[in-house]
């Protein structure tokens, strides 16, 4: 049986753009297959000639899986026009992207690849994954810090998964974790009163920094990738992995202290937070109903592995 891929893969897998921008081309008008117009969302085999302004598309480039220790000032972006982009600076001769993202002022281990499929199992947060990070604060540590930072502390309407910290120095401790909320260590260490001054990244999974200099990259072994693949082995990249089972609204989003008493009629009003408004109304509604408040806090997703 002939395996059939999305046109949009299809065309991405072969280097020529991403998924994002092939739809551009497609609704554009601008790819035949086999001669014809496709409809969005066609899906296509190795056998059909697919143009792109008539142009054939190049072969599918070598699988390639890159690990990359990224220098501070460094942006974990593709966009080109960011001129301290990290495929520039890796300056591989194929189209990659990186898995997750450190943030610029942050530095360490970080993958990139031409493979989308492994990037999704790797990031969704349901497969948890370890990434190891060394950081140094603006202060001094104390015990309080340690279990509260590996207990969990509520962050982006949710409460961070226990993780392991381990106090390295007065003011560096290690941490491992197994999730990628947005600039998350750093979070963490502000709700504490804490101020990150350094943060870098060590591990990922089981590739380490051993051997990379800052600013250096080298391909995965096959042993590395060989761990890599079984580990992932059972780990979807589905949208029902993407929820982390730790996520839930946090109870405190700042230290009590710092909450002002709530009303009686602040508690009603919150109460339509929790009401699911339905996809589709019915005839029979009322017309004169009230929508259900959004929440106005912000969220994020479990995708990214910025810190």
């Amino acid at each position: 049986m002939t395996d059939l891929k999305r046109l949009n893969k299809f065309i991405s897998d072969t280097g020529f753009c991403s998924r994002r921008e092939a739809d551009k081309y497609i609704e554009d008008g601008r790819v035949t297959v086999n001669g014809l117009r496709p409809e969005m969302g066609v899906k296509v085999a190795s056998s059909d000639v697919v143009l792109i302004d008539n142009k054939p598309l190049k072969a599918v480039p070598k699988r390639a899986y890159i690990a990359y220790n990224k220098p501070v000032g460094i942006t974990c972006t593709t966009e080109r026009k960011i001129q301290s982009n990290i495929v520039k600076a890796v300056n591989y001769p194929d189209r990659i992207f990186p898995i997750g993202r450190l943030d610029r002022p942050s530095e360490g281990l970080i993958f990139l690849t031409n493979e989308g499929d492994i990037v999704n199992k790797i990031l969704r947060a349901g497969n948890n994954h370890e990434k190891e990070y060394v950081v140094t604060v603006d202060k001094p540590l104390n015990r309080q810090f340690v279990n509260k930072m590996a207990g969990g502390i509520p962050i982006l309407d949710t409460v961070t998964k226990k993780c392991k910290v381990t106090q390295t120095g007065a003011q560096e401790f290690t941490i491992i974790l197994t999730q990628g909320l947005n600039r998350q260590i750093r979070r963490m260490c502000e709700y504490l009163g804490y101020e990150v001054v350094t943060l870098k990244r060590t591990r990922i999974m089981n590739v380490t920094l051993k051997g990379l200099k800052v600013g250096q990259w080298r391909h995965l072994t096959q042993q590395e990738m060989a761990l890599i693949n079984d580990s992932i082995a059972d780990s979807g990249k589905t949208e029902e992995l993407s929820v982390d089972e730790n996520k839930q609204a946090a109870k405190v989003s700042t230290p009590l202290q710092e909450r002002a008493p709530r009303k009686d009629d602040d508690k009603k009003r919150d109460f339509s937070k929790h009401v699911k408004k339905g996809r589709f109304k019915s005839q029979h509604s009322q017309t004169n109903s009230k929508p259900a408040r959004r929440n106005s806090t912000t969220r994020t997703g479990t995708l990214s592995l910025k810190k």
